[in-house]
């Protein structure tokens, strides 16, 4: 089993990502493209000390990209939206921006 480090590989800090953690109650990382819902959340609240109640998950395909004449992909990745319950605290990962 992997590493709870290994499940969440790091926040996704982007303007919608911010104003859902603001809003809603619920973070955003991105996580290994194999880890399950289960798996998220168990590492979630192990890293952050937090309770979860739902966790929704969206899969990326890789873009393509060039450089001059040569074309590649980048990698697929996943994507997890973790929402917390109520009455629970909000990590501070996103500060000084």
């Amino acid at each position: 089993m992997k590493s709870a480090y290994q499940i969440i590989q790091k926040p996704v800090i982007t303007e919608k990502g911010l104003g859902i953690k603001e809003t809603q109650n619920t973070l955003v990382f991105q996580v290994a493209p194999k880890a399950t819902k289960t798996e998220i959340k168990q590492a979630v609240q192990s890293i952050f000390k937090v309770k979860v109640d739902s966790v929704r998950t969206a899969n990326y395909p890789g873009k393509e990209r060039r450089r001059g004449k040569f074309t590649g992909y980048r990698p697929d990745w996943k994507k997890a939206y973790v929402r917390l319950k109520s009455g629970e605290k909000m990590p501070e990962y996103a500060q000084n921006l």
